[in-house]
Protein backbone atom coordinates (compact mmCIF):
# COMPACT_ATOMS: atom_id res chain seq x y z
CA UNK A 1 0.00 0.00 0.00
CA UNK A 2 1.47 3.62 -0.63
CA UNK A 3 2.55 5.53 2.28
CA UNK A 4 0.22 7.95 4.19
CA UNK A 5 2.14 11.08 1.85
CA UNK A 6 1.51 9.63 -1.19
CA UNK A 7 -2.47 8.95 -0.63
CA UNK A 8 -2.86 12.56 1.57
CA UNK A 9 -1.22 14.15 -1.81
CA UNK A 10 -4.02 12.24 -3.95
CA UNK A 11 -6.80 13.01 -1.82
CA UNK A 12 -6.15 16.33 -1.82
CA UNK A 13 -6.26 16.95 -5.52
CA UNK A 14 -9.75 15.25 -5.26
CA UNK A 15 -10.85 17.55 -2.18
CA UNK A 16 -9.28 20.76 -4.14
CA UNK A 17 -12.05 20.19 -6.98
CA UNK A 18 -14.63 19.63 -3.79
CA UNK A 19 -15.85 16.23 -5.26
CA UNK A 20 -15.82 12.78 -3.24
CA UNK A 21 -15.49 10.03 -5.68
CA UNK A 22 -17.48 6.95 -4.82
CA UNK A 23 -14.91 4.49 -7.23
CA UNK A 24 -14.10 0.95 -7.01
CA UNK A 25 -10.75 0.15 -5.23
CA UNK A 26 -7.90 -0.75 -7.02
CA UNK A 27 -4.41 -1.69 -5.27
CA UNK A 28 -1.94 1.34 -5.79
CA UNK A 29 1.06 0.17 -7.36
CA UNK A 30 3.98 1.84 -6.31
CA UNK A 31 6.97 0.85 -8.58
CA UNK A 32 10.75 -0.25 -7.78
CA UNK A 33 11.44 2.91 -10.46
CA UNK A 34 9.47 5.38 -8.90
CA UNK A 35 11.11 5.38 -5.38
CA UNK A 36 12.55 8.34 -5.69
CA UNK A 37 16.05 7.23 -6.00
CA UNK A 38 18.73 7.97 -8.63
CA UNK A 39 16.88 11.28 -8.98
CA UNK A 40 13.26 10.19 -9.67
CA UNK A 41 10.12 12.12 -8.79
CA UNK A 42 8.79 10.45 -5.25
CA UNK A 43 5.29 8.57 -5.49
CA UNK A 44 3.83 11.40 -3.67
CA UNK A 45 4.59 13.89 -6.32
CA UNK A 46 3.66 11.69 -9.25
CA UNK A 47 0.65 11.80 -11.19
CA UNK A 48 -1.00 8.35 -11.84
CA UNK A 49 -2.32 8.11 -15.15
CA UNK A 50 -4.55 5.73 -17.01
CA UNK A 51 -4.65 5.85 -20.99
CA UNK A 52 -7.92 4.82 -22.71
CA UNK A 53 -6.80 4.36 -26.62
CA UNK A 54 -3.62 3.40 -27.70
CA UNK A 55 -3.26 3.21 -31.06
CA UNK A 56 -1.30 5.96 -33.28
CA UNK A 57 -1.68 9.52 -31.25
CA UNK A 58 -2.35 7.19 -28.07
CA UNK A 59 0.75 5.48 -28.96
CA UNK A 60 2.53 8.97 -28.82
CA UNK A 61 1.38 10.54 -26.22
CA UNK A 62 2.16 7.28 -23.89
CA UNK A 63 5.44 7.36 -24.79
CA UNK A 64 5.49 11.59 -23.98
CA UNK A 65 4.48 10.68 -20.47
CA UNK A 66 6.29 8.00 -19.86
CA UNK A 67 9.66 10.20 -20.94
CA UNK A 68 7.93 12.60 -17.89
CA UNK A 69 9.50 12.21 -14.90
CA UNK A 70 6.32 13.75 -12.74
CA UNK A 71 4.00 10.90 -14.34
CA UNK A 72 3.56 6.99 -13.45
CA UNK A 73 1.16 5.18 -16.44
CA UNK A 74 -0.29 2.28 -14.19
CA UNK A 75 -3.10 1.10 -16.36
CA UNK A 76 -4.26 1.19 -20.64
CA UNK A 77 -7.17 0.29 -22.38
CA UNK A 78 -8.17 -0.01 -26.20
CA UNK A 79 -10.77 -2.89 -27.80
CA UNK A 80 -8.07 -3.52 -29.75
CA UNK A 81 -5.85 -6.48 -28.55
CA UNK A 82 -2.74 -5.34 -30.61
CA UNK A 83 -2.35 -1.75 -29.67
CA UNK A 84 -3.37 -2.81 -25.97
CA UNK A 85 -0.78 -5.47 -25.43
CA UNK A 86 1.68 -3.22 -27.06
CA UNK A 87 1.07 -0.72 -24.71
CA UNK A 88 1.31 -2.80 -21.57
CA UNK A 89 4.59 -3.80 -22.97
CA UNK A 90 6.00 -0.11 -23.60
CA UNK A 91 5.19 0.64 -19.81
CA UNK A 92 6.50 -2.45 -18.15
CA UNK A 93 9.40 -2.11 -20.02
CA UNK A 94 9.89 1.64 -18.90
CA UNK A 95 9.63 0.53 -15.71
CA UNK A 96 11.01 -2.79 -15.91
CA UNK A 97 8.29 -4.96 -14.01
CA UNK A 98 4.88 -6.14 -15.15
CA UNK A 99 3.17 -3.48 -12.96
CA UNK A 100 0.85 -2.22 -15.76
CA UNK A 101 -2.92 -3.42 -16.00
CA UNK A 102 -4.92 -4.27 -19.56
CA UNK A 103 -8.40 -2.98 -19.85
CA UNK A 104 -11.01 -3.27 -22.95
CA UNK A 105 -13.62 -1.22 -20.87
CA UNK A 106 -13.09 2.11 -20.12
CA UNK A 107 -15.30 2.08 -17.23
CA UNK A 108 -13.15 -0.38 -15.19
CA UNK A 109 -10.03 2.11 -15.92
CA UNK A 110 -11.57 4.92 -14.77
CA UNK A 111 -13.15 2.98 -11.64
CA UNK A 112 -9.69 2.80 -9.98
CA UNK A 113 -9.30 5.08 -7.18
CA UNK A 114 -5.66 5.10 -7.41
CA UNK A 115 -5.48 6.73 -10.65
CA UNK A 116 -5.27 11.04 -10.58
CA UNK A 117 -5.35 11.70 -14.47
CA UNK A 118 -6.64 10.19 -17.55
CA UNK A 119 -5.30 10.97 -21.55
CA UNK A 120 -8.19 10.18 -24.08
CA UNK A 121 -6.56 9.37 -27.17
CA UNK A 122 -8.99 6.91 -28.91
CA UNK A 123 -11.61 7.63 -32.27
CA UNK A 124 -13.16 10.96 -32.59
CA UNK A 125 -16.42 9.88 -31.14
CA UNK A 126 -15.78 8.19 -28.50
CA UNK A 127 -13.73 11.36 -27.11
CA UNK A 128 -16.51 12.97 -25.08
CA UNK A 129 -18.41 9.98 -23.32
CA UNK A 130 -14.85 8.95 -22.50
CA UNK A 131 -13.79 12.05 -21.03
CA UNK A 132 -16.85 12.68 -19.29
CA UNK A 133 -16.59 9.20 -17.78
CA UNK A 134 -13.28 10.09 -16.28
CA UNK A 135 -14.47 13.49 -14.79
CA UNK A 136 -17.49 12.11 -13.22
CA UNK A 137 -15.34 9.34 -11.67
CA UNK A 138 -12.99 12.15 -10.27
CA UNK A 139 -9.89 12.11 -12.67
CA UNK A 140 -8.08 15.02 -14.73
CA UNK A 141 -8.20 14.37 -18.35
CA UNK A 142 -5.86 15.18 -21.11
CA UNK A 143 -7.66 14.53 -24.31
CA UNK A 144 -6.67 14.76 -28.29
CA UNK A 145 -8.72 16.46 -30.50
CA UNK A 146 -10.67 17.21 -32.30
CA UNK A 147 -13.44 17.12 -28.87
CA UNK A 148 -16.45 15.58 -30.46
CA UNK A 149 -18.77 15.14 -32.66
CA UNK A 150 -21.45 18.14 -31.86
CA UNK A 151 -21.47 21.04 -30.29
CA UNK A 152 -24.24 19.45 -27.66
CA UNK A 153 -21.31 17.06 -26.71
CA UNK A 154 -17.88 19.64 -26.13
CA UNK A 155 -21.25 21.90 -23.93
CA UNK A 156 -21.86 18.52 -21.74
CA UNK A 157 -18.04 17.92 -21.08
CA UNK A 158 -17.37 21.79 -20.38
CA UNK A 159 -20.26 21.84 -17.89
CA UNK A 160 -18.93 18.61 -16.40
CA UNK A 161 -15.47 19.91 -15.56
CA UNK A 162 -16.58 22.80 -14.37
CA UNK A 163 -18.76 21.08 -12.05
CA UNK A 164 -16.52 18.92 -10.65
CA UNK A 165 -13.83 20.95 -10.59
CA UNK A 166 -11.12 18.86 -12.91
CA UNK A 167 -8.24 20.14 -14.76
CA UNK A 168 -8.77 19.94 -18.33
CA UNK A 169 -5.91 19.76 -21.08
CA UNK A 170 -6.89 19.79 -24.98
CA UNK A 171 -4.77 17.91 -27.76
CA UNK A 172 -4.29 21.66 -29.09
CA UNK A 173 -0.18 21.46 -28.98
CA UNK A 174 0.28 24.46 -30.49
CA UNK A 175 -0.50 26.29 -27.44
CA UNK A 176 2.75 25.08 -26.66
CA UNK A 177 4.37 26.18 -29.55
CA UNK A 178 6.87 29.42 -29.29
CA UNK A 179 6.49 30.34 -33.06
CA UNK A 180 2.65 30.12 -32.76
CA UNK A 181 2.61 32.30 -28.87
CA UNK A 182 4.56 34.92 -30.54
CA UNK A 183 2.52 35.26 -33.57
CA UNK A 184 -0.59 35.87 -31.69
CA UNK A 185 1.30 37.97 -29.31
CA UNK A 186 1.93 40.63 -32.41
CA UNK A 187 -1.22 40.33 -33.38
CA UNK A 188 -3.27 41.33 -30.46
CA UNK A 189 -0.50 43.59 -29.63
CA UNK A 190 -1.52 45.63 -32.55
CA UNK A 191 1.24 45.50 -34.39
CA UNK A 192 -0.43 44.97 -37.63
CA UNK A 193 -2.93 47.10 -37.36
CA UNK A 194 -6.97 46.21 -36.95
CA UNK A 195 -7.08 42.47 -37.93
CA UNK A 196 -10.45 42.34 -40.83
CA UNK A 197 -9.57 38.84 -41.88
CA UNK A 198 -7.49 35.83 -40.78
CA UNK A 199 -7.07 32.83 -43.43
CA UNK A 200 -7.16 29.58 -41.83
CA UNK A 201 -5.69 26.23 -44.25
CA UNK A 202 -6.09 22.86 -43.07
CA UNK A 203 -5.38 19.33 -44.55
CA UNK A 204 -8.00 17.99 -46.54
CA UNK A 205 -10.13 14.67 -46.06
CA UNK A 206 -10.11 11.08 -48.72
CA UNK A 207 -12.29 9.69 -50.82
CA UNK A 208 -12.66 5.84 -50.68
CA UNK A 209 -14.49 2.76 -52.21
CA UNK A 210 -17.01 0.71 -51.20
CA UNK A 211 -16.10 -2.90 -49.14
CA UNK A 212 -18.15 -5.84 -48.40
CA UNK A 213 -18.00 -7.14 -45.19
CA UNK A 214 -16.23 -9.40 -43.18
CA UNK A 215 -16.27 -11.51 -40.33
CA UNK A 216 -14.65 -9.46 -37.58
CA UNK A 217 -11.32 -10.74 -36.41
CA UNK A 218 -10.24 -12.23 -32.66
CA UNK A 219 -8.85 -9.55 -30.48
CA UNK A 220 -11.36 -6.81 -31.32
CA UNK A 221 -14.23 -6.13 -29.44
CA UNK A 222 -16.13 -4.74 -32.31
CA UNK A 223 -19.15 -3.58 -30.79
CA UNK A 224 -17.41 -1.34 -28.14
CA UNK A 225 -15.62 0.29 -30.72
CA UNK A 226 -18.38 1.27 -32.75
CA UNK A 227 -19.89 2.39 -28.88
CA UNK A 228 -22.53 5.74 -29.87
CA UNK A 229 -21.92 5.43 -33.63
CA UNK A 230 -24.77 3.75 -35.26
CA UNK A 231 -24.20 -0.25 -36.41
CA UNK A 232 -22.85 -1.00 -39.15
CA UNK A 233 -21.46 -4.15 -40.75
CA UNK A 234 -17.57 -4.64 -40.10
CA UNK A 235 -14.94 -4.46 -42.18
CA UNK A 236 -11.20 -3.73 -42.03
CA UNK A 237 -11.30 -0.27 -43.48
CA UNK A 238 -13.63 1.07 -41.21
CA UNK A 239 -11.57 0.68 -38.17
CA UNK A 240 -8.00 1.36 -39.69
CA UNK A 241 -7.08 4.81 -39.18
CA UNK A 242 -6.71 5.93 -43.11
CA UNK A 243 -10.22 5.84 -43.20
CA UNK A 244 -12.12 6.33 -39.71
CA UNK A 245 -11.05 9.94 -39.67
CA UNK A 246 -13.15 10.58 -42.89
CA UNK A 247 -16.37 8.71 -42.02
CA UNK A 248 -19.15 11.14 -40.66
CA UNK A 249 -20.19 8.47 -38.02
CA UNK A 250 -17.05 8.24 -36.25
CA UNK A 251 -15.46 11.88 -36.93
CA UNK A 252 -15.21 15.33 -39.41
CA UNK A 253 -12.60 14.18 -41.34
CA UNK A 254 -9.74 16.68 -41.90
CA UNK A 255 -11.86 19.74 -41.35
CA UNK A 256 -11.80 18.78 -37.55
CA UNK A 257 -8.98 16.16 -37.18
CA UNK A 258 -6.29 18.73 -38.94
CA UNK A 259 -8.45 22.23 -39.03
CA UNK A 260 -8.82 22.18 -35.25
CA UNK A 261 -5.06 22.87 -34.84
CA UNK A 262 -5.13 25.93 -37.00
CA UNK A 263 -8.85 27.37 -35.85
CA UNK A 264 -7.45 27.18 -32.37
CA UNK A 265 -4.14 29.21 -33.66
CA UNK A 266 -6.54 31.77 -35.14
CA UNK A 267 -8.88 31.58 -32.55
CA UNK A 268 -6.27 32.66 -30.09
CA UNK A 269 -4.88 35.22 -32.31
CA UNK A 270 -7.83 36.93 -33.04
CA UNK A 271 -8.78 36.73 -28.71
CA UNK A 272 -11.96 35.06 -29.79
CA UNK A 273 -11.03 31.80 -27.85
CA UNK A 274 -13.86 31.73 -25.28
CA UNK A 275 -16.72 33.24 -27.59
CA UNK A 276 -17.97 32.56 -31.53
CA UNK A 277 -18.85 33.59 -34.92
CA UNK A 278 -22.00 35.38 -35.68
CA UNK A 279 -21.97 34.41 -38.99
CA UNK A 280 -21.40 30.95 -41.01
CA UNK A 281 -21.70 30.51 -44.55
CA UNK A 282 -19.52 28.15 -47.18
CA UNK A 283 -19.64 25.21 -49.36
CA UNK A 284 -17.69 21.68 -49.53
CA UNK A 285 -17.08 18.94 -51.72
CA UNK A 286 -18.31 15.29 -50.98
CA UNK A 287 -17.60 11.95 -52.26
CA UNK A 288 -20.35 10.89 -54.04
CA UNK A 289 -20.00 7.18 -53.10
CA UNK A 290 -17.92 5.16 -50.65
CA UNK A 291 -17.06 4.59 -47.06
CA UNK A 292 -15.32 7.79 -46.90
CA UNK A 293 -17.98 10.60 -46.24
CA UNK A 294 -16.70 13.77 -44.98
CA UNK A 295 -15.61 17.18 -46.91
CA UNK A 296 -13.30 16.71 -49.19
CA UNK A 297 -12.67 20.59 -49.71
CA UNK A 298 -14.25 23.49 -48.23
CA UNK A 299 -14.52 27.13 -48.16
CA UNK A 300 -15.95 28.71 -45.73
CA UNK A 301 -16.76 32.26 -44.20
CA UNK A 302 -17.19 32.79 -40.57
CA UNK A 303 -17.99 36.52 -39.43
CA UNK A 304 -17.44 37.81 -35.95
CA UNK A 305 -19.29 40.58 -33.63
CA UNK A 306 -15.84 42.84 -33.82
CA UNK A 307 -15.96 42.82 -37.61
CA UNK A 308 -13.60 40.13 -38.22
CA UNK A 309 -14.14 37.34 -41.16
CA UNK A 310 -11.97 33.82 -40.57
CA UNK A 311 -11.98 32.52 -43.69
CA UNK A 312 -11.59 28.86 -43.33
CA UNK A 313 -10.39 25.95 -46.01
CA UNK A 314 -8.57 22.99 -47.26
CA UNK A 315 -5.12 23.83 -47.91
CA UNK A 316 -5.37 24.06 -51.65
CA UNK A 317 -7.05 27.40 -51.23
CA UNK A 318 -5.31 28.48 -48.43
CA UNK A 319 -2.03 27.83 -47.88
CA UNK A 320 -1.35 25.23 -44.47
CA UNK A 321 -1.21 27.69 -41.34
CA UNK A 322 -2.80 30.77 -40.04
CA UNK A 323 -2.51 34.04 -41.46
CA UNK A 324 -3.82 37.25 -39.82
CA UNK A 325 -4.37 40.33 -42.00
CA UNK A 326 -4.38 43.26 -40.73
CA UNK A 327 -4.46 47.40 -41.38
CA UNK A 328 -0.72 47.82 -41.23
CA UNK A 329 0.41 44.53 -42.28
CA UNK A 330 -0.01 40.53 -41.69
CA UNK A 331 1.60 37.77 -39.77
CA UNK A 332 1.78 33.52 -41.17
CA UNK A 333 2.37 31.23 -38.68
CA UNK A 334 2.32 27.32 -39.56
CA UNK A 335 2.11 24.81 -36.98
CA UNK A 336 4.69 23.31 -35.51
CA UNK A 337 4.84 19.74 -36.67
CA UNK A 338 5.00 21.59 -40.05
CA UNK A 339 7.90 23.33 -39.11
CA UNK A 340 6.64 26.33 -37.13
CA UNK A 341 7.76 28.81 -39.68
CA UNK A 342 6.49 32.31 -39.77
CA UNK A 343 6.83 35.29 -41.87
CA UNK A 344 5.31 38.78 -41.88
CA UNK A 345 4.68 42.20 -43.34
CA UNK A 346 6.47 44.76 -42.39
CA UNK A 347 9.55 42.11 -41.85
CA UNK A 348 11.00 43.87 -38.93
CA UNK A 349 7.81 42.33 -36.68
CA UNK A 350 9.74 39.16 -36.71
CA UNK A 351 12.97 40.86 -34.90
CA UNK A 352 10.85 42.79 -32.58
CA UNK A 353 10.27 41.11 -28.79
CA UNK A 354 6.87 41.00 -27.40
CA UNK A 355 7.62 44.63 -25.07
CA UNK A 356 6.67 44.82 -21.32
CA UNK A 357 3.53 46.87 -22.15
CA UNK A 358 2.44 44.55 -25.04
CA UNK A 359 0.34 41.51 -24.57
CA UNK A 360 2.11 38.52 -23.00
CA UNK A 361 -0.32 34.78 -23.81
CA UNK A 362 0.38 32.11 -20.95
CA UNK A 363 3.63 30.49 -21.69
CA UNK A 364 4.19 26.59 -22.26
CA UNK A 365 6.81 25.21 -23.62
CA UNK A 366 5.53 21.19 -23.21
CA UNK A 367 1.91 20.24 -23.46
CA UNK A 368 2.13 17.41 -21.40
CA UNK A 369 4.25 18.92 -18.83
CA UNK A 370 2.04 21.96 -18.82
CA UNK A 371 -1.00 19.42 -18.24
CA UNK A 372 1.09 17.53 -15.53
CA UNK A 373 2.14 20.65 -13.68
CA UNK A 374 -1.43 21.99 -13.80
CA UNK A 375 -2.77 18.47 -12.43
CA UNK A 376 -0.45 19.28 -9.23
CA UNK A 377 -1.12 22.95 -8.51
CA UNK A 378 -4.46 22.68 -9.83
CA UNK A 379 -4.07 25.96 -12.13
CA UNK A 380 -5.68 26.37 -15.43
CA UNK A 381 -4.01 24.82 -18.36
CA UNK A 382 -3.04 26.41 -21.37
CA UNK A 383 -5.49 24.77 -23.26
CA UNK A 384 -8.35 24.47 -20.73
CA UNK A 385 -12.15 22.95 -22.33
CA UNK A 386 -13.71 26.29 -21.90
CA UNK A 387 -10.84 27.16 -24.88
CA UNK A 388 -11.26 23.67 -26.38
CA UNK A 389 -15.34 24.25 -26.80
CA UNK A 390 -15.19 27.04 -28.46
CA UNK A 391 -12.18 25.81 -31.22
CA UNK A 392 -14.28 22.83 -31.64
CA UNK A 393 -17.69 24.46 -32.57
CA UNK A 394 -15.45 26.28 -35.39
CA UNK A 395 -15.12 22.69 -36.88
CA UNK A 396 -18.78 22.02 -35.96
CA UNK A 397 -20.63 25.06 -37.51
CA UNK A 398 -18.63 25.28 -40.59
CA UNK A 399 -19.70 21.62 -41.22
CA UNK A 400 -23.00 22.49 -40.79
CA UNK A 401 -23.41 25.34 -42.63
CA UNK A 402 -21.65 23.63 -45.97
CA UNK A 403 -24.39 20.76 -45.67
CA UNK A 404 -27.03 22.96 -45.61
CA UNK A 405 -25.68 25.22 -48.35
CA UNK A 406 -27.01 28.28 -46.75
CA UNK A 407 -25.75 31.54 -44.46
CA UNK A 408 -26.21 30.97 -40.76
CA UNK A 409 -26.62 33.32 -37.84
CA UNK A 410 -25.64 32.18 -34.86
CA UNK A 411 -25.65 33.62 -30.89
CA UNK A 412 -22.00 33.04 -29.57
CA UNK A 413 -23.66 33.45 -25.80
CA UNK A 414 -26.53 30.92 -26.11
CA UNK A 415 -24.41 28.78 -28.88
CA UNK A 416 -27.86 28.57 -31.09
CA UNK A 417 -28.36 29.55 -34.21
CA UNK A 418 -31.26 31.84 -35.00
CA UNK A 419 -34.58 31.12 -36.26
CA UNK A 420 -33.07 28.38 -38.17
CA UNK A 421 -34.70 24.99 -36.54
CA UNK A 422 -33.31 22.53 -38.83
CA UNK A 423 -29.70 23.94 -38.42
CA UNK A 424 -30.31 23.86 -34.32
CA UNK A 425 -31.32 19.99 -34.40
CA UNK A 426 -28.01 19.69 -36.35
CA UNK A 427 -25.72 20.82 -32.92
CA UNK A 428 -26.62 17.53 -31.54
CA UNK A 429 -26.39 13.82 -32.56
CA UNK A 430 -28.33 10.72 -31.39
CA UNK A 431 -26.81 7.88 -29.95
CA UNK A 432 -26.98 4.04 -30.12
CA UNK A 433 -28.17 2.55 -26.74
CA UNK A 434 -27.16 2.31 -24.24
CA UNK A 435 -24.82 5.07 -24.48
CA UNK A 436 -25.68 8.92 -23.62
CA UNK A 437 -24.18 12.04 -22.69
Amino acid sequence: MPGKKAMDRRRFLKQAAGIAVGAVAAPYVARSSALGADGAVSPSERIVMGFIGTGGRGSALLRNFLGLRGSQVVAVCDVKQPARENAQRTVDKRYNDQGCKPYIDFRELCGRDDIDAVTVASTDHWHVLLALTAVRAGKDVYCEKPLGLSVEQGRALRQAVQRYGRVFQFGTQERSSWSTRFACEMVLSGRVGKIHTVKVGSRFSRASGNYPPMPVPDGLDYDMWLGPAPWAPYTDNRVSNSHWFHISDYALGFMAGCGIHTVDMAQWGNGTDLTGPVEVEGTGEFPRDGLCDCALGWNVNLKFAGGVTMNFTDGRKNPLGVRFEGTDGWVFVKERHLGGTFDSEPKSLLRTPIGPGEVHLPVSNHHQGNFLECVKTRKRTVAPVEVAVRSDAICQLSDIAMRLGRKLKFDPDKERFLDDAEANRMLSRPMRSPWRL
